[in-house]
């Protein structure tokens, strides 16, 4: 047995020390610059946006540069701050003087007529006679229209009857009684009776004259919807009546003016339709303020001569309190209102300087000064959002 001699195979082994590096990318040749008319076309169009964004620029965002080097450089206070030197702020004034000021109060108030009703039927019937002319006037007792009364006239010729017979029947009664036939009781029955009948007959006679309608008083036929013939209820309205010369004006006035208002006084009244203005003279104040409203309501009256107010009218009405010929008045766009009271801004020295005011009077254009400015003093009406106090300002016209 021979032994055979195995030669291994050694393992193979790589080298890991030297690596191929991979070739490289060929580098971009570069691309020549756009030439030609191409080329050309878009340096141009960009350099037309570069400039409109210049323009832009310099036109609406303009640089402050040169309001910076006037106030003192880098650091030194803004436009508009204490002590500067920036451009002044422009401002419209109004100086303070006396005028002429009434006092009053102004209201809303309702035309009423002096007198007014509904004419109603208190019958149960139909309309015989029908004297309405709408629109126009009347006098006092005039007959308007009236109701069949066959049956109550009826009733009144069958009720003289009964008293005639009740009269005979007492004085038949009152000579037995005299000759001391018949007690004093039987002759009072008898009495009783014929006394009855008189006063039914004075209800029907009442009865009767319901069914012809009067005017209570003289004045002016409303419209009507009712004929000759129409079958009429007790409380069915036939028309209105109303008197118109002279109106009252009732308005009311707030309660702290409650004390100011006094019966004769005068007040203006403007038609609300025209626009022109009335005078009225109050004649009646009532004891009490409304509760609700707490308002005092009043009562004028104005002669309505040529029926320049209809009754149901709104009017506006200004009542006058008092006058004032030194009273001082500012722009109402010149006060602030603060929460601790009302400012203006005054102009003194060229700066602006605070001033707190007590208001009085105030209208939708001057509100009148009580305290805190006197005549002459500069108060600045516009511009006032733009300025703080030590502002150096600019007075424009």
């Amino acid at each position: 047995m021979s032994l055979e001699t195995i030669t291994a195979t050694p393992p193979k082994t790589w080298d890991t020390t030297t690596t191929t590096p991979p070739p490289l990318a060929p580098e971009p040749t570069p691309q020549p610059a756009p030439t030609g008319k191409r080329g050309w076309l878009g340096w141009l169009i960009a350099a037309l946006i570069i400039g409109g964004i210049a323009w832009a620029k310099v036109k609406y965002f303009p640089s402050n540069a040169g309001g910076d080097k006037k106030g003192g450089g880098k650091g030194s206070a803004g436009k508009g701050a204490p002590g500067s030197n920036g451009p002044l702020t422009p401002v419209q004034v109004y100086v303070v003087a006396a005028t002429n000021l009434t006092d009053q109060v102004a209201a809303t108030g309702s035309v009423l007529a002096e007198e007014s009703v509904i004419i109603k039927s208190e019958l149960s019937g139909k309309i015989t006679s029908l004297n309405i002319k709408e629109g126009q006037s009347v006098s006092k007792g005039q007959l308007l229209f009236s109701i069949n009364a066959d049956e109550a006239q009826a009733a009144i010729q069958k009720q003289q009857y009964n008293i005639k017979l009740y009269r005979d029947q007492e004085k038949r009664q009152r000579t037995l009684l005299d000759k001391e036939y018949i007690s004093a009781q039987e002759y009072e029955q008898s009495n009783n009776a014929l006394l009855t009948a008189q006063a039914d007959l004075q209800a029907l006679r009442a009865t009767l004259a319901k069914a012809y309608v009067r005017a209570p008083f003289a004045g002016v036929l409303g419209l009507t919807t009712a004929t000759v013939g129409t079958y009429v209820s007790p409380g069915a309205e036939i028309t209105t009546l109303s008197k118109v010369r002279p109106v009252k004006i009732d308005f009311a006035v707030p309660g702290r003016f409650a004390a100011n208002v006094r019966v004769n006084d005068v007040v203006d009244v403007v038609d609300e339709s025209t626009n022109k203005t009335y005078k009225a003279k109050v004649y009646a104040i009532d004891p009490q303020i409304d509760p609700v409203s707490r308002t005092q309501p009043v009562r004028a009256r104005f002669a309505n001569t040529n029926n320049e107010l209809r009754p149901g009218a709104f009017v506006r009405v200004n009542l006058k309190l008092g006058e004032s010929e030194s009273a001082l008045q500012v722009p109402t766009e010149a006060v602030i209102p603060e929460a601790s009271g009302y400012n203006v801004y005054t102009v003194k020295g060229g700066k602006m300087v605070p001033q707190k005011v007590k208001i009085g009077i105030r209208s939708d254009k001057v509100i009148q000064i009580t305290k805190g400015i006197a005549v002459g003093d500069t108060i600045i009406r516009t511009g006032i959002l733009q300025v703080k106090p030590g502002d150096a300002v600019k007075v424009i016209k």
